[in-house]
């Protein structure tokens, strides 16, 4: 039988594997002019994606996001620019805060430019991370919609997975009293249900949509409990 890994190795590995995802991604967006060494940026962003007070929105929260968005990368108009853009989207997270997004954008908008990236893309990367506070991007904006798909896939996933991603937010607001998570988780899901469609991309309508409602009306009705 073969060996399996320890579990401290295998972690030790996905992060190389991420920080040489990163590599990529930053050298393929900001061009072939020399520029910084990648490595200290995608070293700072993993340390803050590992913070202790996180339970949901960890490297695997990360990961799943970039391979969704691999899956999704025909749909984008600058896949690139959409990989940078979830790197940062929960770099600045605080369960007790209410302005992570903005924080996380403000921090594309200081590290890219000196990490070599063009104004434009930078401009471009800090507008996607901000617009993960709605999920609700334009009909005609391409990378927008890619994220958000990305970001919310996790609501399609099977039962099992669904749920523990449930109880994962509900450690992260360890703090908030129970009456007042139900309220608030239920009014967050109620906001994304409402929308005309959770995912705008083809492949997000087709794949994903159906089972996600499923799955957030079922979470609904356990909050309700």
């Amino acid at each position: 039988m073969a060996d399996h890994p320890e579990p401290a190795t295998a972690a030790l590995r996905d992060l190389a594997t991420l920080r040489a995802r990163f590599v990529r991604t930053l050298e393929a967006a900001r061009g072939p002019a020399p520029a910084p060494d990648p490595l200290p940026y995608a070293d700072d962003l993993l340390r803050r994606w590992q913070e202790p007070q996180r339970r949901y929105h960890t490297v695997a929260h990360l990961t799943a996001v970039l391979d969704r968005i691999d899956t999704l990368r025909e749909h984008a108009d600058d896949p690139d620019v959409v990989r940078l853009a979830a790197w940062f989207h929960d770099a600045v997270y605080l369960p007790d805060r209410s302005e992570n997004e903005d924080r996380s954008a403000r921090l594309a908008e200081r590290a890219l430019p000196e990490a070599g990236l063009p104004e434009a893309k930078t401009a471009e990367v800090a507008r996607l991370v901000r617009l993960t506070v709605s999920h609700d991007p334009a009909d005609d904006d391409r990378d927008g919609q890619v994220l958000c798909d990305a970001d919310l896939a996790i609501l399609a996933a099977p039962p099992s997975a669904y749920a523990a991603y449930a109880a994962e937010i509900r450690e992260e607001y360890h703090f908030v009293p129970n009456d007042a998570f139900r309220e608030g988780r239920a009014a967050v899901l109620r906001h994304l249900l409402g929308l005309p469609s959770l995912f705008r991309t083809p492949h997000g309508a087709r794949e994903w949509e159906a089972t996600a409602r499923y799955n957030m009306r079922a979470e609904l009705d356990l909050l309700s409990i």
